[in-house]
C-alpha cells in the first residue's frame, strides 16, 4: 500500500467515527426504521479503497464476492447483478432461452406465484410473455402451501416463482417436490430470506434457480444490487449472457481470447472467424454491478453470520413480548423452518375494537416505523387488473393482508431497548382500546 493511500484510508477512518451518530436513544423521538443497513467503519474503508483504486466496473471484487457468496449458501455459480429486481428478470428469462429447446418457456405458458408479494416476483412473468398463477397465502407465515400449489398446477403450468416471505421460508421441499413430478421449473426468490433453513438445508437451494437483493433493507447491503445463482452450470451460461449484453462470450471486460478461439467460430448467418466477443446469442441486457458495490459486499459478507443472528435475537423478543395481547395475529415460523427474519408482520383481527390504521398511527406518531406487506393483494392493483392472469381458489388471506397486515422492524440495528419500546407501544394502544 502506498504512502498516500495509507494515508487517505486512515483519514476515511477518522472521518467515520467524527459522523458516527452515538446519540442515546430517545423514546418517542429517536427515529426506530423497519429496516435499513448496517454499516461500520469497515464497510466506509471498503468503498474509499475501492474508489482509490479507481474500480468502476465489475472486476476482481465482483468475481471474489461471486466466488465466496455461492459458496456461502452451498452454490457452484453466482452471478452480480444491479439489483435483486435485475436478479428476478434475469432469473425468469433464463428459462425462455432457446438453448433449453423444448422444455423453454413460451409465452402463454403459465407460472404458479402467490397474490400477497411484491411485485418484482411476478413483473418478470408478465415480462416474458407468461402468465401468473395466483395462489392465495396463510396467515401467520404469509407463505403459500404445497396443497395450494399443487391445485393450481394446470396443463399449460411450466414454472413456479415464489418468494420466501419476510424471511419465513415456505415449504421448500414439498414444492420443489411438485416441480420434479409435473415437469416444472422452481425458481426461489430468496431476496428476504438469506440464511433462512427449511429442513435443515439453506433456502435457495431448493429450486433450479435463486435470487438475492442487496438493497439496504435486505440482509447484506451494497446499496443497490443483486445476484442470481444456481448449481446448474447450463442455466448459470445463460444467466451470465442474458446479464452481459447477450452475448455469447464469457471473457470478462478486459479479458480477451480466453478460449483460444475467438477468431474461429462461426454461429447464426455471420460470416466465418467472426469475433467471439461481439456475437450474441440472447436478447439481453447490461444488468452487471459494479466493483465498487462488490466491495462493499465482501465486508458486509464478513458480517453475515451475525446480522442473521441479531434478526432472529429481536424477531423472538417481539414474538415473547406481544404473546398475549389480544386482537392481534402474530407471525409464526413455517414448521421445520429456521428462519432469517426480515421484519415482524402483525395482522389486526378484522373483529377487533380498532382498525389497523389506527394501530400505524400511533406507532408512527411515536417514531416507530411500519411498512405494509408490500403490495398485499397484487391482483387489486392497477397494474395488474388487465394482465393475463388466472386465480385458484379465493384469495380471503390475501385480501386480509391487503386491509389488516402491517410489519415493523427487527434488522440489526435495533438493541433490547428499541424493541421492549415498540412492545410496549403495541400493548399501551391495544390495552387502551380492549
Amino acid at each position: 500500500m502506498s504512502a498516500h493511500k495509507g494515508l487517505i484510508l486512515d483519514e476515511a477512518k477518522k472521518f467515520h467515527l467524527d459522523v458516527r451518530d452515538d446519540a442515546p436513544f430517545v423514546p418517542g423521538t429517536t427515529e426506530i426504521w423497519p429496516a435499513g443497513a448496517v454499516l461500520d467503519e469497515n464497510d466506509r474503508l471498503a468503498l474509499v479503497e475501492a474508489a482509490l483504486e479507481m474500480r468502476i466496473a465489475a472486476g476482481p471484487s465482483s468475481r471474489r464476492f461471486e466466488s465466496r457468496f455461492a459458496r456461502k449458501l452451498g452454490l457452484r455459480k453466482a452471478h452480480l447483478t444491479n439489483s435483486g429486481s435485475s436478479a428476478n428478470l434475469l432469473a425468469m428469462t433464463a428459462f425462455t432461452s432457446h438453448l433449453l429447446e423444448d422444455r423453454r418457456l413460451r409465452p402463454g405458458d403459465e407460472v404458479i406465484t402467490v397474490a400477497a408479494g411484491f411485485p418484482t416476483t411476478v413483473n418478470p412473468i408478465i415480462q416474458n410473455g407468461l402468465v401468473p398463477v395466483f395462489v392465495d397465502v396463510e396467515l401467520g407465515t404469509y407463505n403459500t402451501t404445497a396443497a395450494r400449489v399443487a391445485e393450481a398446477i394446470g396443463p399449460k403450468t411450466r414454472a413456479i416463482m415464489i418468494a420466501h416471505a419476510l424471511g419465513n421460508p415456505f415449504e421448500a421441499a414439498e414444492i420443489a417436490r411438485l416441480a420434479e413430478d409435473h415437469g416444472l421449473f422452481l425458481i426461489e426468490d430468496n431476496c428476504d430470506a438469506v440464511g433462512s433453513t427449511y429442513d435443515g438445508r439453506l433456502t435457495g437451494t431448493f429450486g433450479d434457480i435463486t435470487t438475492v437483493s442487496f438493497y439496504p433493507a435486505h440482509h447484506l447491503c451494497m446499496g443497490e444490487g443483486g445476484c442470481v445463482l444456481t448449481s446448474n452450470l447450463a442455466l448459470a451460461r445463460i444467466v451470465e449472457s442474458l446479464r452481459d449484453w447477450g452475448r455469447d462470450c464469457w471473457c470478462e471486460p478486459g479479458e480477451t481470447n480466453k478460449c483460444l478461439k475467438r477468431f474461429k467460430y462461426q454461429m447464426g448467418t455471420l460470416p466465418e472467424g467472426y469475433d467471439h466477443k461481439y456475437i450474441f446469442s440472447h436478447v439481453g441486457y447490461n444488468l452487471k454491478a459494479t466493483d465498487i458495490q462488490a466491495a462493499l459486499g465482501l465486508s458486509q459478507l464478513d458480517k453475515l453470520d451475525g446480522f442473521i443472528t441479531a434478526r432472529r435475537r429481536n424477531w423472538t423478543r417481539l414474538r415473547d413480548g406481544l404473546e398475549d395481547v389480544p386482537h392481534l395475529v402474530l407471525p409464526r415460523a413455517t414448521p421445520r423452518s429456521e428462519p432469517s427474519w426480515f421484519g415482524f408482520a402483525l395482522t389486526v383481527d378484522p373483529d377487533a375494537p380498532f382498525e389497523r390504521a389506527e394501530l400505524v398511527d400511533f406507532l408512527e406518531d411515536r417514531k416507530i416505523g411500519t411498512r405494509r406487506l408490500f403490495a398485499g393483494n397484487l391482483t387489486r392493483h392497477p397494474a395488474y387488473i388487465d394482465q393475463p392472469h388466472r386465480i385458484v381458489g379465493d384469495l380471503t388471506n390475501s385480501d386480509i393482508v391487503t386491509e389488516q397486515t402491517f410489519w415493523i422492524g427487527v434488522y440489526p440495528a435495533l438493541d433490547d431497548e428499541k424493541i421492549d419500546y415498540m412492545v410496549s407501544s403495541v400493548k399501551e394502544f391495544v390495552g387502551a382500546r380492549s
